[in-house]
């Protein structure tokens, strides 16, 4: 298993370039199977969540080629609808095929998708609401099959703002005869984004970024390209770093609008902030408040994909801070390994209380999920002497490299 190893106690100064969304990019390359020819994805992250998707597409008859940071697919012939149960299986996100699919073959097979363990995630919105367009399911062990003769638009609520169920519902009624409307759509950028990637292609979609959306079905959609945005949770991730620290930390290519939550928080906690366009410069000198009381919400909340990172910097915070997650029941799965670092963290069901310490130590600890292996990388660097943090397939299911971007930073930080 590869490692990460980090001498923590180095300020880091410097900047640092954001990579494209991984949350973002996923959806487009599932959008893709709509179009009978050629998508081209500018600022797609190399990292290993995208390879798997890549493979899943290329399972089915896509044509891939992937240069740099430009992604090109060429779905013209879909010779599939079975998706491999290797590549399905390692990540929670291969569960938004079944929408496309079902769009463009009007019908495919997936095993229950896998991914992180932070919590179980079920998938039975994403069903109910695909039902409501015509669609039949049928389960057999763990492979789900679905069909459907003729999708037709209808009226979907969702009790939950999912960001996966709204993307599956809007891949599918893209081609379904008549109008769908879903009413408490998710609004994340990612939802936002494979609508804008869609809607250029010739998608007929209204409300973008709004908890109703509007979808006309269309024929058929034209090639097209589309650039990436850039990705809040690792922006994010570097500031917390930056502020951990206590360093000075720039990022460039920042997707500073949709990080008001963050921004917010780190201000309370005593940073200084200077944001212009694309580009944040954090100074951390005096980020050292703890927070009373935080909880994770959909967006524009808090996002729960950064409540570990946060979790690490308030480890060593001076007071105490509350962290209420929402989301997903498992989050909290870091505090164990970030206790036997030295941190003060008590759980009691769906909360943390952290009790800031003077120092962590370095040690050996084990990621077991991607944004808790990000939260333990923040920690080696908080802490006195080596840590060495196994797991590095994780975290590089969402960072490109982030042994590489904290080096840049100055870290002491090297994978093994």
């Amino acid at each position: 298993m590869k490692s990460i190893d980090i001498t923590g106690g180095n300020t880091l100064c410097g900047e640092v370039a954001i990579q494209g969304s991984k949350n973002a990019a996923l959806p487009l390359l599932a959008a893709s199977v709509l179009i009978k020819g050629v998508s081209v994805i500018h600022n797609c992250p190399r990292i290993s969540d995208i390879f798997s998707m890549i493979k899943i597409l290329e399972s089915i008859g896509c044509k891939v080629r992937f240069t740099g940071h430009c992604l090109e697919i060429d779905a013209k012939d879909i010779t599939s609808t079975a998706l491999p149960e290797e590549y399905v299986k390692v990540m929670r996100s291969s569960i938004i095929f079944i929408g496309a699919m079902l769009a463009r073959k009007k019908e495919v097979s997936i095993h229950y998708p896998g991914g992180c363990v932070i919590g179980e995630r079920p998938i039975d919105m994403h069903l109910g609401a695909l039902e409501r367009l015509g669609v039949e399911f049928t389960e057999a062990e763990e492979t789900i099959r679905a069909n459907a003769g003729k999708l037709k638009g209808n009226e979907i609520f969702l009790p939950f703002p999912s960001v996966g169920a709204t993307q599956n519902i809007v891949l599918a009624a893209v081609f379904a005869e008549g109008v769908t409307v879903i009413k408490g759509a998710a609004k994340e950028p990612e939802v936002t984004e494979v609508c804008r990637f869609l809607q250029k292609a010739g998608a007929r979609i209204h409300g973008i970024g709004t908890e109703t959306l509007e979808i006309e079905g269309v024929d058929s959609l034209k090639e097209t390209e589309f650039t990436v945005v850039p990705d809040r949770i690792v922006a994010g991730t570097y500031l917390l770093a930056g502020a951990a620290t206590r360093g000075a930390v720039l990022l460039e290519n920042a997707p500073v609008h949709q990080m008001d939550s963050l921004l917010l928080m780190l201000r309370n906690m005593g940073a200084k902030l200077h944001v212009e366009q694309d580009c944040i410069f954090l100074n951390g000198e005096e980020a050292d408040r703890a927070i009373p009381f935080m909880e994770t919400k959909v967006y524009p909340g808090f996002p729960t994909d950064l409540q570990s990172p946060l979790m690490a910097v308030l480890a060593r915070a001076d007071g105490i801070s509350i962290i209420r997650e929402t989301i997903f029941e498992n989050r909290f799965r870091v505090a164990k390994e970030l206790n036997r670092m030295g941190a003060r963290i008590f759980l009691k069901e769906n909360q943390a209380l952290i009790y800031g310490v003077e120092r962590l130590s370095g040690m050996d600890v084990k990621a077991e999920e991607l944004r808790g292996g990000a939260a333990l990388v923040i920690a080696g660097l908080l802490a006195q002497g080596k840590t060495k943090i196994d797991g590095l397939s994780y975290i590089e299911r969402g960072y490109e490299d982030i042994v590489r971007d904290l080096k840049c930073l100055g870290a002491k930080i090297e994978k093994s």
